[in-house]
Parts: structure tokens; C-alpha cells; sequence
């Protein structure tokens, strides 16, 4: 698959580039980003390299979709869709602490979500969302999308030091109204 340009009100979605292995770095070094997501920690140049790279043959593969999260000329953030395969896949993101608080998650994700549904994107029939239990930011973002909180899953997540935590999942399916839903761990 060509990798695709998504516009929202405020951003751009399009493919990293090697002029955002800097920023991929730097953002990678955030305490959170490393402790919520599978970026390797300690994050080192080459693996910012590595995944502008790995990025590049997943769009080409059409095994996987990522996009930089572009505020103007300041890369805010990444967001993807990932482990796909019928008719599903699992939307992943991460913001810089710069651009957090701004709502760029919620708009980035909402245009992620609408393109994957879509006969033009992916067309697919189920979008899940799972994060670290306590990890209310990215949850946040999920539940305002329309996410059904699903549960609690023990140990299923592995962070990029190795370290395994119990996740939250929830899942969008393409025929829900997409309504912020209650979420018993949000309160």
C-alpha cells in the first residue's frame, strides 16, 4: 500500500521521514512514552532510525499503517494501526510532552479511525485500543472515540524494557455511534 496524507482541522498525518529521527529520539526519551508504549528503553539513535525504516516497508508490505503526528512543522506525536488481520487491527499513539493537553490524540485518532473504517482506507470491521492499566491519558482519548471498555487483561502487555503489566482493551466496532462511553476505570 502507498502510504497515505491525513488532514485534520489542526494537523497533518503523514508517513516519518529521516528528518524526524531528532524528534522521534527526543520524545522517546519521555519517562511516560517509556513506560506506556513497547518504544525499547534506554531509546537510542539507531532505534529511531530503525523505525523511520521499519515504518517505510510496513506501509510498502501493507502490514501495517503509522503516521507522524505533524503540528505545523513540530512532530507532536506517532499513531498507527497494528497486529491487523481479519478485519481488525489495534490503534497505538503516543504524544510528545510538548504537545500534550492540546487534543492532538483525540483529533489524530478520530481521523485514523475514520480512514481505517472506511471503504477508501482499510474498510475493517473492528478497531481495538488497549493501554497500561493506569495509563488515563490514552484512555481518555479511547473513550471520547467511542471505545467500549472491555476489561482488564493480567500481564498481557509488555513494555520495551520487557516488563509485563495487566492492560485495559476496548474496542470501536465500525457500526457503533461513536459516542464518549462510560468507563468504569475512569470514573
Amino acid at each position: 500500500m502507498e502510504p497515505v496524507t491525513l488532514h485534520t482541522e489542526r494537523l497533518e498525518l503523514s508517513t516519518p521521514l529521516a528528518a524526524d529521527v531528532d524528534a522521534v529520539l527526543a520524545a522517546c526519551q519521555d519517562p511516560a512514552i517509556a513506560r506506556y508504549t513497547t518504544v525499547p528503553s534506554p531509546y537510542e539513535r539507531r532505534h529511531a532510525e530503525e523505525f523511520i525504516d521499519r515504518v517505510a516497508r510496513n506501509w510498502a508490505d501493507d502490514v501495517e499503517q503509522t503516521w507522524a503526528i505533524r503540528d505545523g512543522d513540530v512532530l507532536a506525536g506517532m499513531i498507527g494501526l497494528y497486529r491487523q488481520g481479519a478485519g481488525a487491527a489495534e490503534l497505538g499513539y503516543w504524544i510528545g510532552p510538548a504537545s500534550r493537553q492540546r487534543g492532538f490524540g483525540t483529533e489524530a485518532s478520530r481521523a485514523v479511525v475514520d480512514w481505517a473504517f472506511s471503504r477508501e482506507g482499510l474498510g475493517l470491521q473492528r478497531i481495538e485500543w488497549r493501554a497500561v492499566v493506569g495509563n488515563i491519558g490514552s484512555a481518555r482519548i479511547a473513550r471520547a472515540l467511542g471505545f467500549h471498555y472491555e476489561g482488564t487483561l493480567r500481564q498481557a502487555l509488555r513494555n520495551g524494557s520487557g516488563h509485563r503489566d495487566d492492560g485495559w482493551i476496548a474496542g470501536l466496532l465500525a457500526t457503533d455511534d461513536r459516542l464518549p462511553q462510560e468507563w468504569p476505570v475512569l470514573g
